[in-house]
């Protein structure tokens, strides 16, 4: 089983930046990796896409303030968090689907997650 391992979190005033970083056990191979997010009381939210090939797609709530990388040599897929806000705190995970339409529905178990927390 894959085992996805998610990085990078931690505390930031609103305006800061963050870096989080995904990794799983054998890499993602062709498969499309998406970043979701948890807040406390609210429902996993699918942030960001990017299948393989570098096809990117973006939530509305994270469009122009968050950017979705990869790097296949390293197997590391990385969302750039700028311009962070309070509504911005919430548990992040990472996970995969065949392409970016079904990261609906990933395929993986889930991590543990990063805890990000943007307050002054």
């Amino acid at each position: 089983q894959v085992q996805i391992v998610e990085s990078g979190g931690g505390l930031v005033q609103p305006g800061g930046h963050l870096n989080l970083s995904c990794t799983a056990s054998g890499g993602f191979d062709f498969s499309a990796v998406g970043w979701f997010r948890q807040a406390p009381g609210r429902q996993l939210e699918l942030l960001a896409g990017v299948t393989s090939a570098g096809m990117e797609m973006y939530s509305d709530s994270v469009k122009g303030h968050f950017t979705i990388s990869r790097d296949s040599a390293k197997n590391i897929v990385s969302l750039q968090m700028n311009s962070l806000r309070p509504e911005d705190t919430a548990v992040y995970y990472c996970n995969f689907a065949e392409d970016n339409e079904h990261l609906k529905k990933p395929l993986g178990a889930w991590g543990a997650g990063t805890q990000v927390i943007v307050s002054a």
